[in-house]
């Protein structure tokens, strides 16, 4: 049975944008005015400016939360690349597995072999050839994970697993090791580690069982049938022997089981080489008349621009090291330099940069407090996604800054009415001045001698007329003090608006970025790396020596990847609008904002222009899969999950699955990245191959070829 799944989509809740980084697909490769424009190259964590992400309805609000204070210690922090090592969980592990010492680990022959090569200091040969870029930046200290690289540890890390302990897929598909004696782990670990290495050295020729075998040291080579249970399980799941490398066994000539394949992205060819590689005939049925699916690149000349993903995010722990050591991959480090400019080709200046920074961290944590303490993750009975509590919380800042608009005038009222009333006691008070200042002044111009009631009459006059004018002087202070109270009131009017549209332009980037801010626990180590001569040479050399189905036949294109190409990315809502938009009318609008930051005579006009939309393409409907409002984690691990058709015959035995899922959009720890694509397809390949061809690396009596007991049976069919 077919599906119509699309080739290595997203799922059905897919954005229309996306960034750059994290391999991720862009909505469309142009930036409009619509939110701050970007120049310069970009490392996707250097003050987390990576190319605009999107914010796509956003993650569920109670997995959200906003980071810390909004200090410039702080700040400085997030504008530094994180350097995490890949943390791997394994929940359902013996704990005492953890607690193994060195010395308990590695055999004295391995122990004296590493402080051998201590002495002599040693370097490893770099993974795969980096090509460095000129920045301003110093470069990321190398040694601390050079030494990855070296050694057992470093083979296990490499791959994704922790060098003392088994994994809880280990302790299922190797139930006598984990349930054995200690020593006995610490043999399966050595031997697996070394197997890793002895692979990690040299990806690009097949590693047999023989050559394991034959370059394991004493005593760990002595049992040859768990070195063979071993071998067969990292190439049964795609921890070695996987990619493009030379066989040293020819592909087996008979075939045992048909897959088919619908999509040509990498998860489908990566699932493809593999089930090749076991035996199994293998057919890939793609819709686009090219591989790679949201792996695409533009090439005219000279000119090469990747179109969908296009970042290597890290090398330590990423599948893609090996690759890049398989294929002519030209990686470039991503420059940390990344200067933020208005519509109007003006560079923000810095303090009102971190001026909205801060202002974004806070509305983050004020998002967080409403999920978590308020329970606002619903409104009117739908999940409320994360850009739009943020929305909501803005607007509640808007509301703040309307009400403090009003107490602010009035205050101004207050005090004008305070004024009024001042200045008509000042009136009343002058008119009773002069009027007693008459009485005084007839009184005083009696001729003396005056009797003693005249006497009394000038004196309380004068008294009178004293305490008046005093008054009078009291009231012209407290005049003084309220006007200079209004013009302070006047002067300093609040912000009328919370965000100006030079402010909402700025935060609107920080909101695309969003995503790339967010802690990844499985994250890879390294700097991020673009391919220079295009992404797309990944699934071209997967597809080699596969039965693929195409509209129109490939062909493989010579080229030199030296012409200049500038690219510009959209994210959020503007993704969208630009979707309906003409390519003239987005192309001028982008060449406007760059003769604004550079000048018109230094901005010629482009000799070619693509603009992507990945919404409006049917294999597609988006850039990649992410958590929308009301959705998990969990929901990854559901759509990996295989369907198995309902028995035909009431009472027959239960049928096996026959359609399998793979795809960025299904693999939980690396979603929405070409590795995790990468990894999702070697995954179903296994599954697969276990469930038709049977698990070789569990013991004898466990194992349950099916394929070979049942040849009649009808073919697998797989989707990715």
């Amino acid at each position: 049975m077919l599906s119509s799944k699309k080739s290595d989509a997203g799922s059905s809740s897919s954005s229309s944008s996306s960034a750059a980084g994290g391999d991720r697909a862009p909505g469309s490769d142009i930036q409009t005015g619509s939110a701050a424009s970007v120049a310069g190259a970009m490392d996707s964590k250097k003050k987390d400016r990576s190319s605009p992400s999107g914010e796509h309805g956003g993650a569920s609000l109670s997995h959200q939360s906003g980071p810390g204070g909004a200090d410039q210690d702080s700040a400085e922090v997030r504008r530094t690349s994180r350097r995490k090592r890949a943390k791997v969980e394994y929940r359902e592990m013996d704990e005492s597995l953890a607690n193994l010492s060195e010395d308990e680990y590695y055999s004295e022959e391995e122990r004296n072999a590493k402080a051998e090569k201590e002495r002599k200091q040693v370097i490893p040969p770099p993974p795969p050839p980096v090509e460095e870029e000129n920045d301003s930046e110093p470069d990321e200290p190398s040694g601390k994970y050079a030494c990855l690289f070296l050694g057992l540890e470093g083979a296990a890390f490499q791959s994704r697993l922790p060098h003392d302990r088994m994994t809880s897929q280990e302790a299922a598909c190797f139930p006598d090791i984990i349930s054995g004696p200690q020593q006995t782990q610490k043999v399966f670990l050595y031997i697996r580690n070394r197997t890793l290495q002895l692979w990690l050295d040299n990806p690009k020729i097949q590693l047999t069982f023989e050559a394991t075998a034959q370059q394991l040291e004493a005593p760990y080579n002595s049992d040859a049938v768990l070195v063979h249970r071993i071998h067969s399980y990292l190439e049964r799941h795609g921890l070695i022997n996987f990619g493009i490398y030379k066989r040293v066994k020819p592909l087996p000539t008979k075939k045992t089981g048909k897959v088919i394949i619908i999509g040509g992205g990498v998860s489908g060819l990566a699932a493809a080489r593999q089930l090749q590689s076991f035996g199994m005939d293998v057919t890939v049925l793609e819709a686009r008349d090219r591989v790679g699916g949201r792996v695409a690149t533009f090439r005219k000349g000279n000119y090469v621009a990747d179109l969908g993903a296009m970042v290597v995010t890290g090398l330590g722990g990423n599948p893609m090291a090996v690759v890049s050591k398989q294929v002519n991959m030209e990686l470039a480090k991503i420059k940390q330099k990344c200067p933020l400019y208005e519509a109007n080709g003006q560079a923000v200046p810095k303090e009102k940069d971190e001026m909205v920074e801060q202002e974004f961290n806070r509305l983050l944590e004020a998002t967080s407090y409403l999920s978590h303490q308020l329970d606002f993750n619903f409104l009117n009975n739908k999940p409320v996604s994360l850009g739009q509590a943020l929305e909501v919380v803005i607007q509640l800042q808007e509301k703040h800054v309307k009400d403090e608009q009003i107490e602010h005038w009035k205050k101004i009222v207050k005090t004008q009415e305070e004024l009024r009333d001042l200045l008509n006691k000042m009136v009343s008070t002058k008119e009773r001045v002069k009027e007693l200042h008459q009485q005084y002044k007839e009184a005083s111009e009696v001729k003396p001698p005056r009797d003693i009631t005249a006497e009394f009459l000038v004196k309380s006059k004068h008294r009178d007329l004293t305490a008046l004018c005093k008054e009078y002087d009291e009231l012209v202070e407290m005049q003084v003090k309220l006007e200079e109270k209004l013009q302070e009131l006047e002067a300093n009017p609040p912000s009328d608006v919370y965000l100006s549209s030079r402010d909402r332009q700025i935060l609107d980037w920080h909101f695309a970025n969003l995503e790339l801010r967010l802690d990844d626990d499985f994250e890879f180590t390294g700097s991020h790396l673009t391919v220079r001569n295009g992404y797309s040479c990944v699934p071209v050399a997967l597809a080699e020596g596969l039965d693929i189905k195409l509209n129109t036949a490939v062909r493989q294109v010579r080229y030199t990847a030296s012409a200049p190409i500038l690219l510009a990315l959209m994210a959020g809502e503007a993704a969208g609008i630009m979707e309906n938009i003409s390519d003239d009318v987005i192309v001028g609008r982008c060449l406007a904002i760059l003769k604004g930051i550079f000048g018109s005579s230094a901005v010629p006009q482009p000799k070619e222009t693509v603009v992507t939309r990945w919404r409006a393409d049917p294999w597609a409907r988006g850039s990649y899969s992410y958590v929308a409002a009301g959705s998990s984690g969990n929901d990854y691990d559901l759509m990996a999950q295989p369907i198995t058709p309902g028995p035909a015959i009431p009472g027959a035995s239960q049928p096996v699955p026959r359609l399998f899922f793979a795809g960025e959009h299904t693999i939980r720890n690396y979603p929405a990245t070409v590795h995790g694509a990468l990894l999702s397809g070697l995954r179903e390949a296994g599954r697969i191959a276990d469930q038709f061809l049977g698990a070789m690396y569990t013991l004898p009596r466990q194992a349950t070829p099916t394929a070979t007991s049942n040849p009649q049976q009808a073919p697998p069919t797989a989707t990715v």
